[in-house]
């Protein structure tokens, strides 16, 4: 069921997913933020970034932040009020987030988004530009789901699921879960004196998922079951993912540490896991045709520019799967299309420089970009 290879360690990884719980992040007691405790997790962050690594935070937190402060302890909420709460709520979440991390001279930028958004094509393709974007002006997004305006019961674990939808939109190469635990027992260690931590987990398989049981009690809105299906996604897209009890102060700092935690190990990179998905999952809705020098730069891992595109045939929308051709009708690749077809056919054959003139505003350079390529080539 477990691997016996050595585990990754998060000082390896180049682009961190942090997801946090509101077990963690909100006191119970008060239902206010536990600022000592944020106030070293953001340390911590700041540490990785002088490593060398980008970070995105998933953070809970809004709705249980909201109950105290509205009297509505002590009893199950209806959606709507879930809703209300989270709009409310929100507004300490991202404030707390902004102060702790200004201390470490970081940026934060709250983005709200729900699973749907990193599924559906268009809205991960706003989603991921703008995440990439933010990362290159060295901001810290802060990331919660959008549960002011859910259209179906918020439910239990949403945002295990949620962190690991965005390392797979965003290409990251680990995810971290920051638990009440400190990873994968073979049963529940507060019933079952016998059983034992797993430190790594090469594959998801049936028994793995067997040992995930049910979500506890309380603020804290996960579970075990959760957290591995969140494994399941993660892994799948190439992110090598670790739960870690994240209860003590500077808990990525432990983790760094070689403190106790499960790792799962991803299944392939990233960069494979999103390619083959671009190549093989989903149906063309259209072919754009380059010329030879266009057809070069793709094998130099250069994007798709409307200079380099000489025809383009059917109807699509932003986001959509395309066919690349040669002149000569040789498939080049496939990919995910950054206009639309009416906006493309104005814009092929254009330099970049030309394109905020002709459609009116300024928009991305690439009419395909390199992350969105699948080639039929090495």
């Amino acid at each position: 069921m477990t691997a016996t290879a050595c585990a990754p360690h998060l000082a390896q990884a180049r682009r961190i997913v942090i997801k946090i719980g509101s077990a963690l992040l909100v006191d119970a007691g008060n239902a206010s933020l536990r600022l000592e405790w944020l106030q070293s997790v953001c340390a911590d962050i700041a540490d990785l970034r002088a490593r060398g690594a980008e970070v995105i935070v998933v953070s809970s937190g809004a709705i249980s932040l909201a109950r105290h402060r509205l009297g509505l302890t002590g009893r199950r909420l209806r959606l709507d009020e879930k809703q209300a709460m989270a709009s409310v709520g929100q507004i300490g979440l991202a404030q707390g987030w902004s102060t702790a991390l200004a201390f470490h001279d970081l940026v934060a930028a709250q983005l709200l988004l729900t699973p749907d958004d990193t599924e559906n094509r268009e809205r991960h393709l706003n989603a991921r530009a703008t995440l990439q974007t933010l990362l290159d002006l060295g901001c810290i997004p802060v990331i919660n789901e959008n549960d002011a305006i859910a259209t179906s019961e918020i439910r239990f674990g949403d945002n295990d699921r949620l962190g690991a939808r965005v390392a797979q939109m965003t290409g990251a190469d680990c995810l971290v879960l920051l638990s009440d635990i400190d990873g994968l027992y073979t049963a529940d260690p507060r019933r079952d004196s016998t059983a034992s931590h797993i430190p790594v987990v090469a594959q998801m398989t049936d028994d793995i998922m067997a040992m995930g049981g049910e979500p506890p009690p309380g603020y804290s809105s996960g579970g075990m079951r959760t957290k591995l299906l969140a494994a399941k996604i993660a892994t799948r897209a190439g992110a090598n993912m670790v739960i870690a009890a994240g209860q003590q102060h500077h808990p990525l700092r432990r983790l760094l540490n070689d403190a106790p935690c499960t790792w799962f190990l991803a299944q392939t990179d990233a960069g494979s896991a999103r390619k083959r998905w671009i190549g093989g999952s989903i149906q063309p809705k259209g072919t754009v045709t380059i010329d030879e020098g266009a057809a070069d730069a793709l094998k130099e891992g250069a994007s798709l520019l409307p200079a380099g595109v000489i025809n383009l045939e059917g109807t699509f929308g932003r986001g959509e799967l395309v066919l690349i051709q040669a002149a000569d009708g040789t498939q080049v690749g496939r990919g995910l299309i950054t206009y639309d077809s009416e906006e493309s056919r104005k814009l092929i054959g254009h330099r970049s420089g030309e394109m905020e003139q002709i459609l009116g505003y300024r928009g991305r350079d690439a009419l395909i970009h390199r992350d969105d390529l699948a080639l039929d080539y090495p």
